[in-house]
């Protein structure tokens, strides 16, 4: 086991303690920090900036050839680390306990040490893992909002004005999906210099808002969140392809969501999240865009696509297809077969 000791405080004075124990200098462009992992210990990088305000972003992204830890240990107050496990699995202590929590992939967790008491960081060898830590200095957060936040959920209120750290505080859950999403923003953020750290430093503040949300959903009884986790997806995408392949026999919205274990609140804020409509939106324009395609590319009647979409009625197919394309379906198939409206010509 290699373990890596990082005594500083803020996020530019850790990499140069990471780089000084790895032996390797780091590099630093427009408030970025980023050290290599050398060779002897595996491979990847360690990126980490502060912002005003006391916040700061660190990512990982790194594969060791042993089991490594990182010891963070110092004589002050630390900072409440938000740390989210993108791809493998990190264990996480605190200094003053013998109890490890581990934090496999889609999961995350919010901690706060008692005192000046520190925390260690734990990697598994031999496996990709990467995650970040968003941190959160208590007294420099709350001279930046100049006010004391207590219209959040009463935990997460103590724990932020636990300004001398007198509790230990630990949640974890599965991070939603609008957090996966804010991290893939970053990794396809192309742009270098100051714009990456203004990027950087906008983005720490969407995330921190989105997982204060997000505890006050996990508070909530299962039945009743709705946020949609990012280990969730899979159920969603079962439910997407339900709807998808089974249009002339399709489920209720509720029965679907049974079916594939999410709540029918959760399997509708889903669809709010993923396409930025409701289900039964979702549903009706699927069958509108599997319609038109039917009556460009086959021979069937009028009657025959109606249901085959789902929609019983043919008056009503009828007028749900004018009012989404401006042609009734009778006119765009009789256009279709004398060529004045070719595949792909009719704009929605």
């Amino acid at each position: 086991m290699e373990i890596i000791k990082v005594s500083s405080l803020p996020l530019k004075e850790v990499i140069s303690d990471i780089a000084r124990e790895f032996g390797v200098t780091f590099q630093s462009e427009c408030g970025i920090f980023t050290v290599d992992i050398p060779q002897r210990l595996g491979s990847g990088t360690i990126t980490g900036s502060d912002f005003e305000g006391g916040l700061g972003l660190i990512r990982y992204d790194c594969m060791f050839n042993t089991d490594l830890t990182f010891e963070h240990t110092l004589d002050r107050v630390h900072p409440v680390k938000f740390l989210f496990c993108l791809e493998g699995e990190i264990g996480h202590n605190f200094s003053n306990e013998s109890t490890w929590h581990q934090i496999p992939r889609h999961r995350n967790a919010v901690v706060a040490s008692s005192s000046n008491h520190g925390h260690r960081v734990r990697f598994r060898a031999n496996e990709r893992t990467v995650f970040t830590s968003l941190e959160l200095e208590r007294k420099s957060f709350r001279t930046k909002i100049k006010c004391t936040p207590n219209s959040i959920v009463k935990s997460w209120s103590d724990m932020l004005n636990d300004l001398a750290a007198e509790k230990t505080f630990y949640h974890d859950g599965f991070y939603s999906l609008r957090v996966s999403e804010l991290f893939k923003e970053w990794d396809h953020y192309e742009d270098s210099n100051f714009l990456k750290y203004l990027y950087l430093e906008g983005l720490a503040s969407k995330i921190l808002v989105v997982q204060i949300t997000q505890f006050q959903d996990d508070i909530r009884s299962e039945g009743k969140r709705t946020l949609l986790r990012q280990a969730e997806l899979n159920q969603m995408m079962r439910a997407i392809n339900i709807i998808d392949e089974r249009l002339e026999d399709m489920p209720t919205i509720r029965n679907i969501a049974l079916e594939v274990g999410l709540s029918a609140v959760k399997l509708q804020q889903g669809f709010k999240e993923l396409y930025g409509k409701t289900a039964n939106k979702y549903v009706k324009e699927k069958r509108l865009e599997t319609a038109k395609t039917l009556l460009l590319k086959t021979d069937e009647t009028i009657s025959n696509i109606s249901r085959l979409v789902g929609i019983k009625s043919v008056s009503y197919f009828s007028k749900v297809f004018l009012d989404a394309y401006g042609i009734l379906p009778s006119e765009f198939q009789k256009n279709r077969e004398r060529k004045k409206v070719q595949p792909g010509n009719l704009e929605e």
